[in-house]
């Protein structure tokens, strides 16, 4: 065994071809485990749009599946694991930064 693993993922002309919108993910090319991370001042809010999987915030495991959302604070720490095909959105926004929402930042037109 040795101490790396190479994968060919294509020409940058090629990303756009066969990965969704140009991104490459190596999650399962490459064996790759989950990282547990933070952030300095930004929460996330996670919708899960198919799948199912977990996430572990501050070692509370959670279970996710298509049609949960999860908000997680910038100082939790967090990771997720995928038990079958997990497809979700992720919104990172400064925590506390919304001052106002719906009507009461409209003006009908």
């Amino acid at each position: 065994m040795t101490n790396f693993k190479k994968e060919e993922i294509g020409t940058m002309a090629e990303l756009g071809k066969n990965y969704e919108n140009g991104k490459a993910f190596l999650h399962d090319l490459l064996g790759l485990i989950p990282f547990n991370h933070k952030h300095i001042q930004n929460e996330e809010i996670y919708i899960f749009l198919k799948g199912e999987g977990t996430m572990t915030v501050d070692n509370e495991v959670i279970e996710v599946k298509e049609g949960s959302c999860v908000k997680v604070l910038p100082k939790a720490v967090r990771t997720m694991e995928s038990k079958t095909d997990l497809q979700y959105i992720c919104v990172q926004a400064k925590t506390d930064s919304l001052e106002q929402f719906g009507f009461g930042d409209a003006e009908l037109c």
